[in-house]
């Protein structure tokens, strides 16, 4: 048996036949997906469709990529997020609890969606900007601080 450690000590992996970063056991990625060698998905995440994740990018708890979606550099999806369609979350980024990213909305920078929040549409979310509780933003708005 493989394992890797993700963080909290060696648990069942394996390394993604499209890109070679490490999967956990637990997790579930589609053939289809690419995970970079630096990126890492584990937990009960999943991963489907024609997701990238790479860079330094993590996947993790309970949190659900889709479609088309784009997660690099340092971004981290996880808790109970979900992020589909043409969404792209990069740099630094966080997306967690139960927020959702969709449509071809960013989140970029430093910015974190968390809580029930939603971020839709042609939205952008960057700079230090935090979205959270049962904040919506979507159409073309753009949060940023």
């Amino acid at each position: 048996m493989t394992t890797f450690d993700f963080g909290n000590g060696p648990v069942p992996a394996h390394q993604h036949a499209n890109g070679g970063g490490w999967v956990a056991d637990t997790a579930s990625v589609a053939d289809s997906a690419y995970i970079g060698p630096d990126a890492r998905v584990f937990d009960n995440a999943r991963v489907s469709g024609n997701v990238q994740v790479f860079g330094n990018a993590v996947v993790y708890g309970n949190a659900w990529v889709s479609d088309n979606a784009w997660v690099s550099d340092n971004a981290q999806i996880y808790g109970d997020a979900l992020v589909f369609d043409n969404a792209q979350i990069y740099g630094n980024a966080q997306v967690s609890g139960n927020a959702v990213v969709s449509g071809d909305a960013w989140v970029s920078d430093n910015a974190w969606v968390h809580g029930d929040s939603q971020v839709s549409d042609n939205a952008r979310v960057s700079g230090d900007a935090w979205v959270y509780g049962n904040d919506t933003v979507f159409g073309d708005a753009r949060v940023y601080e």
